[in-house]
């Protein structure tokens, strides 16, 4: 569908329509596909959504736009396109983030949020910022699976889910892996901009090297009400690692909304 935010987005819509509608926001670099093995775990009385945003996946890839209310500005035009009045918010890593803004500018369209592998804050240069700034046309297939190596993995993911996050990337244009980067990066941190008010989980794993536990604990202060969970022996990667169990929590957080 074209939003009206003026790109065209693939989308995925399962399960029965119900009264808290979900929607899952993946993160830079990766596509709506890096949920396909948590979605099956969802029981299917809920209805689920998940689109590939802007600059990935199918999704138009625009010179310009990435700027992170920008991203926010085509979460709530789908929203719109599709129907929904309010939604969870699930979001991985930087989809994270994006959810968090949309919670901020748009509080009634954000019945919870699910924050996985979320950051507090991504202001500044990132570790791995030259060899993004060094990449042209075509990206190279090998950079993209030596790039997934940034975030080290500690459960077994199946081979072929891996190939996928490697088209992922593949499907980026150098452009918009520099531009979406620098859209998040040069952000104010929604937490620090406005006060999150949407029941908020916040899943962290213990071992996320690119996510201090410091960081965590800051953002579940600055929403209220929020609940941290930590996952054991899990990296940065949740949705990959974990998918079941961030079915079962994201669950258990819309089954515990009021109805």
């Amino acid at each position: 569908m074209r939003l009206a935010t003026g790109v065209a987005i693939p989308y995925v819509e399962q399960g029965d329509p119900g009264p808290v509608p979900i929607v899952l926001l993946h993160a830079w670099a990766e596509s709506s596909a890096c949920f396909d093995r948590m979605r099956v775990k969802l029981p299917s009385s809920m209805h689920v959504f998940a689109f590939d945003q802007r600059g990935h996946g199918g999704a138009d890839k625009p010179d310009t736009g990435y700027a992170l209310d920008d991203c926010a500005n085509d979460a709530i035009a789908f929203m719109d396109a599709v129907g929904i009045r309010s939604a969870i918010l699930v979001g991985s890593s930087s989809g994270g983030y994006v959810a968090q803004q949309v919670a901020l500018r748009a509080p009634d369209r954000v019945t919870g949020l699910v924050l996985v592998g979320a950051p507090r804050s991504l202001q500044g240069r990132a570790g791995f910022a030259d060899e993004v700034d060094a990449l042209s046309d075509p990206v190279d297939r090998q950079w993209v699976r030596d790039s997934l190596t940034w975030f080290p993995r500690y459960h077994d993911i199946p081979d072929w889910y891996i190939e996928d996050r490697v088209q992922d990337g593949l499907r980026v244009p150098a452009s918009v892996w520099k531009a979406a980067l620098a859209g998040l990066t040069d952000a104010p941190p929604p937490s620090e901009s406005g006060t999150i008010t949407a029941p908020t989980l916040i899943v962290w794993g213990e071992l996320d090297e690119l996510l201090p536990h410091a960081d965590m604990t800051a953002l579940a202060a600055a929403i209220p009400g929020s609940r941290l969970v930590v996952y054991e022996n899990t990296g940065h990667l949740i949705v990959w690692e974990q998918p079941e169990r961030v079915a079962r929590d994201v669950t258990d957080l819309a089954m515990g909304l009021p109805s």
